[in-house]
Parts: structure tokens; C-alpha cells; sequence
């Protein structure tokens, strides 16, 4: 090779080098909006006239951004997968809900309802808290990571931030829990009951440290077809959501019953879809807008729910826009190929 050839060689890697940094600052950037984007505003929790307060959306995205990029790294630095992933996702649903706003122990949390009565023991809600702690594992931390990383497949194995900005991240994640401890609520449980939560956090973040690699999404049989899969995410969340959660408790079957079916409805879809082979970009992608797909359709409902008491002015153009997007994404992996 002569020294032209050497130079231009040298000259390609350098441009790949920036060109791959470049992707990771903006693929941090993604995650960092779209994980409150996908859990508060599709979902309709903040809608848009909360979700776009500037105040507020300083708080989400130093909550769920910061979390969802802190949980990435983790993954990637512990060699782990989504199985692993799952589990730090639940540990960050206990710490949002449990530690932050305390909403598995307040009983009049605003959006408890009837489960603020309904499974509650001990001065624990607990149907709420399965129902949550399966919520942001799912749709708060692995969906927009899911969704980020097949944006960005070229840098997917990659960390996407640096030792120091990780550092930086996780300072300004703990004060926002912190400051959400302190003064988005004025209810504070027993300090046993607290304690008890910061320990099972600490396990969780212990049990995906461990996490087997016989145990994640590496199987090798062949997904079904992506309209299966699409179909199969919204079914799920559908019997999760609205079956298990929303319409057993006002049915008169035994909390514990149905704390039950929604561990079960968490456990039985992972033990399943870990057998497929995952390598198909588009196979993901289905399973993801099927799970998206039913807050999408629901996201007109809700601007038309007159009886809401905050304001869901803009939750059809957001659900407009999500969908854009999923169909971008789906036309950016398919031109890929």
C-alpha cells in the first residue's frame, strides 16, 4: 500500500470516527425526548398543554431522558440485553413512582381512582404499583431505547455518552427525584415502607448486573410475520392495560387475582418472545407499534373526554405525529435493507 493510499485509508477512518460520534451525541439527544415523549405525552399523562410547559418538560426530561440513557449505558457496559433491560426498566418505575411521587402509597394520588382503595394494603396500592412498574419497564425505557437504536443501527452496540456526561446525567436524574420527594406532593409514607423500596430498587439493579445470558431475547426460531407481531403488541397491551388493570377492578375480582394476572401478562410474553431470533430490525419495529398502537388510538378519545379535569387539547395531533413517525421509521429500516 503506498503512502497515498495509506493517507486516504487513514483519511476515511478519521471521517467514520466523527461521522459515528456525531450519531451517538444525536442518538442520546433522540432518546432523551422520546422516552417522556412515548410515556407521558402519547399516553395522554401530560398532555400537550403540560407536556410543553417549560417547567414541566424540564422535569420529564431530566426524569425519563436522563433515565433512559443512564439505563442504556448500564446495558451496554454490563454486556447485557433487553431481558436485562426489563429489569432496569422496572427498577426505574419503582423509583419514579415509589420514590419520586410516591404514588404506591399515597391513596389520593390523582390518578389512582378506584385503585387507590382497591388493593390497597398495608399502605401500599398495590394493583397500582404492578400495573406502573410493568408500564415504564415497557413503554417509558425499553420502547423509545428499542426505537433509538433501530434509528441508529450502525451505532446500536455502542455507548452513546461519555464516563463524565453519564456521571453528569445521573446527578441531574437523583435531584430531580429528589426535588420530586420534596415538593411535587405533600404526602410522605412511613419511612420503613421507603426504605423497603430503595432496597428492592438496589436488588433489580442487582438481579440485571446478573442477568444470564440464557435468559435474554436470543433465541433462534423465526418471529411471525411482522402483521402478527404488530397484532400480538396490541393485544398485549390491551389485556394488560385495559382488561387486567382498568376493567377487573370495577368487576369485583379479588385484587390479588388480578396483581396476579398482571405479573402473569408481564412473564408469559417475555418467556415467549424470548425464543425468537431478533435480528430483524422490522420484526422489532411491529411489535413496537403494536404496543404504541393502542395509546395512538386512543390519544383522539381522549381529546374528546369532556369529562377529563386537565386539559387534552392536541392528543389527536399527537397521536397523528407518533404515527408519522412509526411510519417513517418503517420506511428508513425497509430503504436500509
Amino acid at each position: 500500500m503506498n503512502y497515498q493510499s495509506l493517507l486516504l485509508t487513514a483519511n476515511c477512518v478519521v471521517d467514520t470516527m466523527k461521522e459515528q460520534n456525531l450519531s451517538t451525541k444525536r442518538a442520546a439527544i433522540t432518546l432523551l425526548f422520546l422516552s417522556p415523549i412515548t410515556a407521558e405525552l402519547l399516553s395522554g399523562s401530560a398532555p400537550p398543554v403540560e407536556f410543553f410547559n417549560p417547567f414541566g418538560l424540564m422535569v420529564l426530561v431530566a426524569l425519563y431522558g436522563c433515565g433512559a440513557i443512564i439505563l442504556r449505558e448500564l446495558k451496554i457496559r454490563w454486556h447485557k440485553g433487553y431481558g436485562a433491560l426489563l429489569v432496569l426498566g422496572a427498577a426505574y418505575g419503582i423509583i419514579e413512582e415509589g420514590l419520586m411521587v410516591k404514588s404506591f402509597f399515597d391513596p389520593n394520588w390523582m390518578d389512582l381512582g378506584i385503585l387507590g382503595v382497591y388493593g390497597r394494603w398495608f399502605g401500599v396500592n398495590w394493583v397500582w404499583s404492578v400495573e406502573l412498574t410493568i408500564y415504564h419497564s415497557v413503554v417509558s425505557i425499553v420502547i423509545p431505547i428499542v426505537l433509538v437504536e433501530l434509528m441508529y443501527p450502525e451505532i446500536k452496540s455502542r455507548s452513546w455518552v461519555k464516563t463524565k456526561t453519564l456521571k453528569i446525567l445521573t446527578i441531574i436524574f437523583i435531584s430531580d427525584v429528589i426535588f420530586g420527594y420534596m415538593f411535587l406532593t405533600t404526602y410522605f409514607p412511613p419511612i420503613s415502607l421507603y426504605l423497603a423500596t430503595l432496597m428492592i430498587v438496589l436488588v433489580l439493579f442487582y438481579v440485571a448486573y446478573r442477568f444470564p445470558e440464557s435468559l435474554e431475547f436470543n433465541g433462534q426460531k423465526i418471529p411471525p410475520s411482522p402483521r402478527k407481531l404488530w397484532l400480538i403488541g396490541l393485544l398485549w397491551f390491551i389485556v394488560y392495560w385495559l382488561i387486567i388493570f382498568n376493567m377487573l377492578p370495577y368487576i369485583g375480582i379479588p385484587p390479588a387475582i388480578t396483581i396476579i394476572l398482571g405479573i402473569l401478562a408481564f412473564i408469559l410474553p417475555y418467556r415467549y418472545f424470548r425464543r425468537f431470533n431478533w435480528k430483524s430490525d422490522i420484526h422489532k419495529l411491529a411489535l413496537v407499534s403494536g404496543v404504541l398502537s393502542f395509546l395512538i388510538f386512543l390519544a383522539p378519545l381522549q381529546e374528546m373526554d369532556k369529562t377529563r379535569p386537565d386539559n387534552p387539547v392536541g392528543m389527536t395531533l399527537v397521536g397523528i405525529a407518533y404515527t408519522i413517525f412509526l411510519l417513517y421509521m418503517k420506511r428508513r429500516i425497509k430503504s436500509a435493507k
